[in-house]
C-alpha cells in the first residue's frame, strides 16, 4: 500500500470517528476526550523505548498505553496513532520506532501502520479546522511558514504535520511543502518574538483581534503574545506571569507556569480594538497515570 492509498482510507475513518465520537470538526480536536468516548481503557506511564501500545479486543482490549515522557503535540499524535489503530479494526500493535520526521515515507512502514498515521493526521486536522485556523491567522492566504506553525498552535499539532497535511489538503503545493518542511520550528517561534532566546521546548501563541473567544491550548513554557498595536492585560490570571525575555519586545507577552492550573479567561485590550479580546487558556500538559483522572 502506498501512502496516497492510506490517506485516502485514512480520511475516510478519521471523518466517521469524528461523526460517532461528537468531535466538532471545525476546531481544536480533544483526542483524549475521543479515547474515553471510543471506551477504550488508556494509561500514560513513562516509557523510553516507545511511543505508545493498542491492545485489541482479542487480546483482552480495546486499550492502549502512552509515553508519559513525550511532549503534549507528540503525545496527541500518537493518541490519535493508536485510536486510528482501533477504528480500523487492526492487531495489536507497539510503536516504537515509528518517527513521521526522520522515516516519512519509508517504504518499510507496514500497511497498517501507514494507515494509522495517515489517520491520525486526518483526525487531529480535519479539513474545517484548518480551513478556520487559516481564516483567522491569514485571511486564508498563508504566504509563510509563520503561518502553518500558528496554525499548528492552534490544532495542537506539529509544524511539520501540519505542512503535509496543508499538502494532503491541496492547500499548499509539493514543492512550497517540501522547502516549508525543512525550516526549523524553532527560527519560527524566534521569528515570532522579535528574535529572542526562547527554552527549547517553548510554544509561541500569537493574540490578535481573530482570538475572540477562542481557545488558547498551551503548557509551561509556553508564550502568549499579542500582536495588537499597544495592547494590554486587564487581568492576569494565575500561573501566567508577563514574559520579559524579548529585549526590546514592545508587545504584550505572558509565559504560563506550573502554578497554572485548568483554563482560565484572559481579556486583552487595545487603542485599535473596539472591545477587548477574550480567550480562554487552557493548560493541555502530557497525561500521566489512567484516563479516569485526565483532565477534560
Amino acid at each position: 500500500m502506498n501512502w496516497a492509498v492510506a490517506h485516502r482510507i485514512a480520511g475516510i475513518a478519521a471523518a466517521q470517528a469524528h461523526r460517532d465520537l461528537g468531535i466538532d470538526r471545525t476546531r481544536y480536536v480533544p483526542v483524549h476526550q475521543a479515547l474515553k468516548r471510543a471506551d477504550l481503557v488508556g494509561m500514560a506511564q513513562p516509557m523510553p523505548r516507545l511511543f505508545g501500545v493498542y491492545i485489541s479486543p482479542a487480546d483482552q482490549g480495546p486499550a492502549i498505553l502512552l509515553n508519559a515522557n513525550l511532549n503534549i503535540v507528540t503525545q496527541r499524535h500518537t493518541a490519535a496513532h493508536e485510536l486510528g489503530h482501533h477504528q480500523l479494526g487492526h492487531r495489536s500493535a507497539a510503536d516504537d520506532d515509528l518517527s513521521p520526521a526522520l522515516r516519512w515515507g519509508n517504504g518499510s512502514w507496514p500497511d497498517e501502520e501507514k494507515t494509522a498515521e495517515a489517520f491520525a493526521a486526518w483526525f487531529l486536522m480535519p479539513r474545517p479546522a484548518v480551513l478556520a485556523g487559516l481564516d483567522r491567522i491569514c485571511q486564508g492566504q498563508p504566504t509563510g511558514p509563520e503561518h502553518v506553525y500558528r496554525l499548528a498552535r492552534e490544532l495542537g499539532t506539529s509544524y511539520t504535520g501540519t505542512v503535509r497535511q496543508m499538502q494532503n489538503l491541496r492547500l499548499l503545493g509539493a514543492d512550497r511543502a517540501r522547502q516549508w518542511a525543512k525550516i526549523s520550528p524553532a527560527a519560527l517561534r524566534s521569528s515570532l518574538v522579535g528574535g529572542a532566546a526562547l527554552p527549547s521546548d517553548a510554544h509561541v501563541h500569537i493574540v490578535t483581534a481573530a482570538s475572540h473567544r477562542q481557545q488558547v491550548h498551551a503548557d509551561v513554557g509556553d508564550v502568549l503574545i499579542t500582536q495588537e498595536n499597544k495592547a494590554f492585560l486587564d487581568s492576569m490570571p494565575k500561573g501566567l506571569v508577563r514574559w520579559t525575555g524579548g529585549a526590546g519586545q514592545s508587545a504584550e507577552a505572558v509565559v504560563m507556569t506550573d502554578e497554572f492550573r485548568g483554563s482560565a479567561v484572559l481579556e486583552v485590550s487595545a487603542s485599535s480594538l473596539d472591545e477587548p479580546v477574550q480567550l480562554t487558556v487552557m493548560r493541555d500538559s502530557p497525561r500521566v497515570g489512567v484516563h479516569d483522572v485526565w483532565p477534560d
